[in-house]
């Protein structure tokens, strides 16, 4: 075996999240649209006497080192289709900000499959990583491939879609998490409240945009910045009303778009190029209305294998 492997795994944006009613399961049918950025975590695995996590980098001290922690998780469930012990030490190197609708959690679970993979000689097929990334979460099979892509059902049935040039983003941390679950029944409550009551059984089955489609094939920023919309925005902006000031900051500094970047906290600014991400980022960071900026652009790459030193 190799002494260690580590996997460097992108965070996401989604330039479209519509959601569908409340389906028999509790989970939403979703029409939700992936971008990988350039924001990542590093895992590595190694070998050890027993399944153990540890973690650094910003919010480090946010991140569960328990069995909950999606890292560990696929390690266990790929060492029990294998038929053998999860013996890793599983380090994660952050960088994606935590708990904040960017997929930190599910890249890491992305990560140390791909890891435990490479490190235990398991050969998994695709097919079967992505099977045991669907197992783990809704948006961990897309940190596994990257890129752009449709999901469907909740997010976990993917189809690649082409990327035709690079998008910019800036990314405005807040203060804390909010939880997804939370996002999502505030979102049916809204519903509930604008439908006078009827409940949400009539929401419409949630569709891609052909606009943005259209717009991510080509790589026109303006013609994406038309087309982005988020169905947990207003859910997320009822329950942390303080980002609807970030959003207008971004807005207000030039950038083409704002929207909240999946359940949130964080707010996602598509910018025309690399410089104008600069000048909104600096607003940004003045406005006072945000913890942390983030400037990068996708779509990035999926986990990847790192060479070795």
């Amino acid at each position: 075996m190799s002494p260690s492997v580590t996997v460097r795994v992108p965070a996401k944006v989604n330039v479209q999240l519509a959601v569908g009613g409340v389906r028999p399961d509790g989970f939403h049918d979703l029409a939700n649209v992936f971008l990988a950025v350039g924001l990542y975590d590093e895992v590595t695995v190694t070998p050890a006497e027993e399944l153990r996590i540890t973690c650094s980098g910003p919010d480090s001290g946010q991140v569960p080192l328990d069995a909950s922690n999606l890292a560990a998780r696929a390690a266990l469930a790929l060492a029990a289709r294998h038929g053998r012990e999860a013996a890793v030490h599983i380090h994660i190197d952050k960088d994606i900000p935590v708990a904040g609708g960017m997929a930190g959690g599910s890249a890491d679970g992305a990560g140390a499959l791909l890891a435990c993979d490479a490190l235990w000689g398991t050969g998994a097929s695709r097919e079967e990583l992505l099977d045991i990334c669907a197992e783990l979460g809704s948006d961990v099979p897309f940190s596994l491939v990257g890129g752009a892509a449709l999901g469907r059902g909740r997010g976990e049935i993917l189809t690649p879609l082409p990327v035709g040039g690079t998008f910019h983003w800036v990314f405005a941390v807040a203060d804390g998490g909010l939880s997804t679950p939370a996002v999502y029944a505030e979102c049916d409550r809204l519903r509930e409240v604008s439908g006078g009551g009827s409940g949400v059984a009539d929401v419409p089955a949630p569709e891609p945009s052909p606009a943005l489609l259209d717009a991510l094939r080509t790589g026109d920023a303006p013609a994406l910045a038309a087309a982005v919309t988020n169905d947990l925005q207003a859910a997320a902006v009822s329950l942390r009303p303080s980002l609807a000031a970030t959003l207008a900051a971004g807005t207000g500094a030039g950038a083409l778009a704002a929207l909240v970047s999946g359940s949130g906290p964080t707010t996602a600014f598509l910018v025309r190029d690399e410089e104008e991400g600069e000048k909104v980022a600096d607003a940004l960071r003045s406005s006072g209305t945000c913890r942390s900026v983030r400037v990068t652009s996708g779509a990035a790459p999926g986990a990847t294998v790192l060479p070795t030193a």
